[in-house]
C-alpha cells in the first residue's frame, strides 16, 4: 500500500508555477493575478480563502481579497462581479462558496466572465470540458487527475467508481475519468444507489465524495485497489488540541492494508484543490484557455 501524498505533490507543483512566472516576469510581462470575493464570515470559507492567498504568495501571483459583510445585497454583489470582470489586471477571480441564503448562487456564477472563471464553474467552462474542448476544469477533479498521473497510476480501461454526484466532484470527475487519455470505465453511485458494496467491490478505483465520514469500508473494496478520498468533515474529538478533526469519506484504518493506493485525510486531495485553482490562474494569465 502507497499513500498518495497530496502535500508533497501540491508542494512541487507550487514550485513548477513559480519557476514559471519568474520567467514571465523576466519576459516583462505581468504576474498572473487572482482575486476572490469573500462574504460573511464562516469558519470554512475563512481558511480556506486564506490557504489561497498564501498559495498566491508561494507561486509569485498577486492576490487581492475584497471581503463583504452577509447583508450584502444580490445586486450589489453582482456588481462586484462585474467590476472583477472589466478590471484588465485581475486574470481569474472566484466567488468563496456558500454565499448567504438571500443571494443565487446560480446567478452569480453566471455572471462571472468565463474567461476569468478560475473555478471552473461557469456553465461554458462546464460544457468546454465535457465535449473535450480546452476549459477551467473545477479545481477538486481537476487536482485528483494531477495525482493519478503524477503517481502513474494505470488508469486504461479501470472500472471507477464514483461516490456522490455534486457538480463540484463528482459530475465533472465522471467526465474526465472517462475521456481519452485517462479512458476509464465510470459507474456514478448516490445516495439512492441499491447495492452501492457490490458495485464499488468490482472497482478498480474509487473516488469517494460523499461528504459522510466512514461512508466506504472494508468490506466495499477490492485488493489492490486505488482509493481516493475526498471527504473533509469535521467530527468532534476531545483529545485533539482543536477539540475536533477532519475524517475522510473512507474508514483509512480498515481500508488502507487493501489498497494498491490510497489518499491520506488530510493531506490528500484538499491541497491538490487549492494548487488546481493555481495552475488555472496561470493559465487565464497566459491566455491559453480562452485566446
Amino acid at each position: 500500500m502507497q499513500i498518495i501524498d497530496g502535500k508533497e505533490t501540491a508542494k512541487q507543483i507550487r514550485s513548477e508555477i513559480a519557476a514559471e512566472v519568474e520567467q514571465m516576469v523576466a519576459a516583462g510581462k505581468k504576474r498572473p493575478h487572482l482575486a476572490a470575493i469573500l462574504v460573511g464570515h464562516d469558519g470554512g470559507s475563512e481558511t480556506y480563502v486564506a490557504n489561497k492567498i498564501k498559495a498566491c504568495e508561494e507561486c509569485g501571483f498577486t492576490s487581492t481579497l475584497r471581503r463583504f459583510e452577509e447583508d450584502i445585497t444580490e445586486a450589489a454583489l453582482l456588481d462586484e462581479v462585474r467590476k472583477l470582470n472589466e478590471d484588465a489586471d485581475v486574470d481569474g477571480f472566484i466567488v468563496q462558496l456558500p454565499l448567504p441564503k438571500h443571494i443565487s448562487e446560480e446567478k452569480v456564477t453566471e455572471a462571472i466572465d468565463p474567461r476569468k472563471d478560475v473555478d471552473g464553474f461557469h456553465p461554458q467552462n462546464v460544457g468546454r470540458m465535457t465535449i473535450g474542448a480546452p476549459a477551467f476544469i473545477s479545481a477538486t477533479p481537476q487536482g485528483i487527475v494531477d495525482l493519478l498521473l503524477r503517481y502513474k497510476i494505470e488508469t486504461k480501461g479501470k472500472n471507477a467508481v464514483i461516490i456522490g454526484r455534486s457538480n463540484i466532484v463528482g459530475r465533472p470527475m465522471s467526465i474526465l475519468l472517462s475521456q481519452k487519455g485517462i479512458d476509464c470505465t465510470v459507474t456514478i453511485c448516490h445516495s439512492r444507489t441499491a447495492n452501492l458494496k457490490e458495485i464499488c467491490r468490482n472497482a478498480d478505483i474509487i473516488v469517494a465524495a460523499i461528504g459522510k465520514p466512514g461512508t466506504v469500508t472494508e468490506d466495499m473494496v477490492k485488493e489492490g485497489a486505488v482509493v481516493i478520498d475526498v471527504g473533509t468533515t469535521r467530527v468532534t474529538d476531545p483529545t485533539a488540541a482543536r477539540g475536533w478533526r477532519l475524517k475522510g469519506d473512507v474508514d483509512f484504518q480498515t481500508v488502507s492494508p487493501k489498497c494498491s493506493y490510497i489518499t491520506p485525510v488530510p493531506g490528500g486531495v484538499g491541497p491538490m484543490t487549492i494548487v488546481s485553482l493555481m495552475k488555472n490562474t496561470l493559465l487565464a494569465a497566459k491566455k491559453a484557455i480562452y485566446k
